[in-house]
């Protein structure tokens, strides 16, 4: 084996005309994705990673092993869909908690029980028979150990690109590996290095900017604060966990911001903007490299060779290993999540097969017996994987580290986050010198996400989508609402939180905080950047009209056409997705009793903002820029500027797409629209308060829910043919059914209902009757069904039209509010379908 990797090697480090044509003999891809490796730079594993005393410890190792272990290595499964003692039939090398998956499906798990978790998997691992080989445990600590109740939250990518400081990246990298190795786990899936080149993409927020710039001064000092300095004949140390630079490549760039779409661009942009920080990645360690979902000129990069062999063994000298992202092998032709040997020749090391892990393993045991996958390619993957868990550690006994639960979320750490906090702060506009306010001020304090910790976290936060979160989720936490209140108060001053932002006594200054609610990849896709909640703008104009001078804080996973908002401010800071320490927001509004700032803005903005709502990409340096505030800009106290009056001009319709969103926040989100239908046809609902259908069959009234007017109460009289519905032209919901999303709605049994009452999302329908006949009446709660259970009773996913029907048979008074695609994080239900 080894002669096998010195020769591969050689062939990789001679001349750029040899490297050329090692790309050409791949007539399998097509020319458009046929990556070139001699225009490609240069880096390098260091040799820490491969040294002899490595080498010959996985040599002899992989003497011993039977080819049953050698497979076991390459699969990788997810905590929800194995036990622990599954792993003494099935010799897997891996599992992974996904960002849905916790200790017996508690997303509010302690800490104890993450222990108690990954304690089990490893005591079954050692029980097995055969050669003894430690399991890794990946987890998604992409903004601090996110995933546990208690751990500190940093500040989401983005943020942390506005401020500009790969010191304070470094040490966020100790940190989050110190609190994910209290929990038992041993690695991390990041840093992501994505340059996210259109705002509309759901995941832009998990990026540092829209230029590579940032990346490739973070890429090293993250993947050091993880893992530590690789040492010859050592491991890491105590406190440190391996990391996974991903998603390689191009995640970023994928045409019209479509998660997992295609990049359709040339090889020279591919290289100068999407390889972004992985070189100096590569070059600090990091023990192994995610391969994307996507896709470059139409190929996927999980199983081009191009991409993931002649380039990243090449030139980019990667000696880790690579694992693909969540059943993505499962998208290449001619394979399916239980088979694909084709990403395995590629250059995937080990499949990330969360609940197909099963038979995935049975397949690719047998296609390794008969020669389908060369045994040579199948050694090259597990020495991959042996190496990087010897320089892990995981051969050695002792974790000293685990179970430390004073290190999750420590004042220390805290600290840390709220310095991240105030260095992430952009300020857009400070006319007046509002900002800093000061101490001994009478403070307003208005907006809904205020005294919200989960809303100013994000996606990525517990749960997969963040959503549902509560301030008694983050213990060690502080809001923004709650940090402004200490500021002020400890002052001397007055601080009071209204989040309509009515008060009784007039305030000094009122600050507003607003925005994105939570959301990850592709349930955060959208159309246009216009920001559409309008009880944000109408609380500004209102304390404005009331002569109270105001300060915006929006907080969001990506620049948003906010120009109304921006105008109706006199301060606007894009504060982002800060995380847990909302007090570092204080820092830097809130100064001293005299006025004077304790801490001055220095975040700069990593992504352009834009000057309308249209969405299209705008990043510096392409032709026609021309943003509202360019990539660079933040103002501070030191250097403040004037910002005139913006243009209110969306450049949009008022009809934004949404595939997600249906009735929210009190308005039926374009372009659909609520409709009650009967058997003398359809109303189309439009701003009336009161409605029916065209012969009465079904009444709709507004009422309050989670805001005034939030709901629509709906009573059926049990005729023929009755039901309320949205409507609008056909989506594909095939991936959100896929992912297991859930159709979500809050809803109040107001009259119990006298027959069949039936839920439907295209014509797949199933019975909510026994729900509904055992909800408390008069009791606003929330179900979430999941998308599949439509498909599965007949449903086709790939193009809903009706995405929500209400169909009842007797008479029912129902109200429903926040209607909406849904996160399943294990809450989501399958009532019996009807056919």
């Amino acid at each position: 084996m080894r002669s096998t990797v010195s020769l591969l090697a050689l062939a990789f480090a001679i001349s750029g005309v040899a490297g050329a044509a090692v790309a050409q003999a791949r007539p399998d891809v097509p020319a458009e994705a046929r990556a070139d490796v001699s225009h490609w730079p240069h880096a390098a594993s260091p040799a820490a990673l491969s040294d002899a005393r490595t080498e010959a410890f996985v040599t002899e190792l992989m003497s011993r092993m039977t080819l049953e272990e050698k497979v076991g290595q390459t699969i990788q499964a997810d905590i929800s869909a194995i036990k622990p003692e599954e792993l003494l039939t099935y010799p897997l090398g891996s599992i992974l908690a996904g960002g849905n998956s916790s200790p017996a499906g508690n997303e509010r798990s302690t800490p104890q029980a993450w222990v108690d978790l990954a304690r089990a998997f490893r005591e079954a691992n050692a029980r097995r028979p055969g050669t003894a080989i430690p399991l890794i445990y990946g987890i998604d600590a992409v903004h601090g150990h996110n995933n546990v109740v208690g751990a500190t939250v940093f500040p989401h990518n983005i943020g942390l690109g506005a401020a500009r400081d790969p010191d304070l990246i470094r040490r966020i990298g100790e940190a989050t590996a110190l609190e994910v190795a209290v929990t038992g786990a041993d690695w991390t899936f990041g840093p992501t290095l994505a340059v996210p080149r259109d705002d509309r993409w759901g995941r832009a927020y998990e990026g540092y900017a829209e230029d590579p710039e940032v990346a490739r001064t973070y890429a090293g000092p993250m993947t050091l604060g993880l893992q530590g300095e690789l040492t010859v004949n050592g491991s890491l140390t105590p406190g440190h966990i391996a990391g996974s630079a991903k998603h390689f490549l191009a995640d970023g760039g994928t045409d019209n911001g479509k998660d997992q779409g295609d990049f359709s661009g040339s090889e020279r942009e591919l290289i100068d903007v999407h390889l972004s920080g992985y070189p100096q990645a590569i070059d600090a360690g990091v023990l192994s490299i995610m391969a994307s979902f996507s896709s470059w000129n139409g190929v996927k990069h999980s199983g081009n060779p191009t991409i993931l062999t002649d380039v990243l063994r090449g030139p980019l000298g990667f000696t880790g290993f690579v694992v693909s992202d969540w059943n993505a092998h499962g998208q290449l032709p001619g394979c399916s999540n239980e088979s694909c040997p084709t990403a395995f020749t590629a250059g995937i090391d080990m499949f990330m097969a969360p609940d197909s892990w099963r038979p995935l393993y049975d397949n690719t045991l047998a296609q390794a017996r008969s020669g389908e996958i060369p045994m040579a390619r199948l050694d090259e993957a597990v020495r991959r994987i042996l190496r990087a868990k010897v320089k892990a550690g995981l051969f050695g006994e002792a974790r000293p580290v685990e179970g430390r639960f004073e290190h999750l979320g420590s004042a220390e750490h805290r600290a840390l986050a709220r310095e991240a906090v105030r260095k992430s702060l952009v300020l857009l506009k400070n006319e007046g010198g509002v900002l800093p306010i000061r101490a001994g001020a009478r403070v307003l304090v208005a907006g809904t996400a205020a005294d919200d910790i989960g809303q100013a976290a994000g996606g990525w936060t517990l749960t997969w989508q963040g959503t549902g979160n509560s301030n008694a989720d983050f213990p060690n936490g502080e809001s923004i609402w709650a940090g402004i209140e200490t500021a002020i108060e400890g002052a001397g001053g007055e601080a009071v939180l209204s989040a309509d932002g009515s008060f009784s006594d007039k305030p000094d200054v009122a600050i507003v905080v607003f925005g994105e609610t939570p959301y990850a990849e592709f349930q955060g896709d959208v159309e246009t950047l216009d920001f559409v909640p309008e009880e944000p703008l109408a609380a500004l104009k209102r304390l404005r009209a009331a002569g109270v001078p105001t300060v915006a804080v929006f907080l969001s996973g990506r620049p948003m056409w906010t120009n109304p908002e921006i105008n109706a401010s006199d301060a606007f800071v894009a504060a982002w997705l800060p995380g847990s320490e909302g007090g570092g927001v204080a820092d830097v509004l809130v100064g001293d009793a005299a006025g004077a700032p304790r801490h001055d803005f220095s975040g700069k903005l990593g992504f352009s903002w834009p000057k309308d709502a249209g969405g299209q990409p705008l990043n510096r340096g392409e032709p026609g820029y021309d943003p509202q505030f360019a990539y660079g800009y933040g103002l501070s106290y030191a250097a403040p500027a004037a910002v005139g009056t913006l243009s209110e001009d969306s450049g949009v319709a008022a009809s934004a797409s949404s595939v997600a969103n249906y009735l929210v926040d009190g308005r039926v989100v374009p372009p659909w629209s609520l409709a009650l239908e009967d058997s003398g046809g359809q109303t189309r609902v439009g701003a009336e308060k009161n409605v029916a259908s065209p012969r009465g069959g079904v009444t709709m009234t507004v009422v309050d829910d989670l805001a005034q007017e939030s709901g629509r109460r709906f009573a059926f009289s049990g005729g023929d043919a009755e039901r309320a519905l949205i409507w609008g032209g056909a989506v594909d919901l095939t991936r959100q059914t896929n992912g297991e999303m859930a159709l979500g709605f809050r809803y109040r049994v107001d009259a119990a209902p006298q027959g069949t009452v039936l839920l439907a999302a295209g014509p797949g329908q199933v019975d909510l009757t026994p729900t509904l006949r055992a909800a408390p009446m008069g009791e606003w709660r929330t179900i979430k069904v999941r998308l599949s259970c439509f498909r599965d009773a007949g449903s086709d996913v790939a193009a809903i039209d009706r995405p929500f029907q209400l169909i009842s048979t007797g008479a029912l008074t129902i109200s429903v509010s926040e209607v909406a695609l849904a996160s399943n994080e294990g809450d989501a239900v399958c009532p019996a379908a009807v056919r």
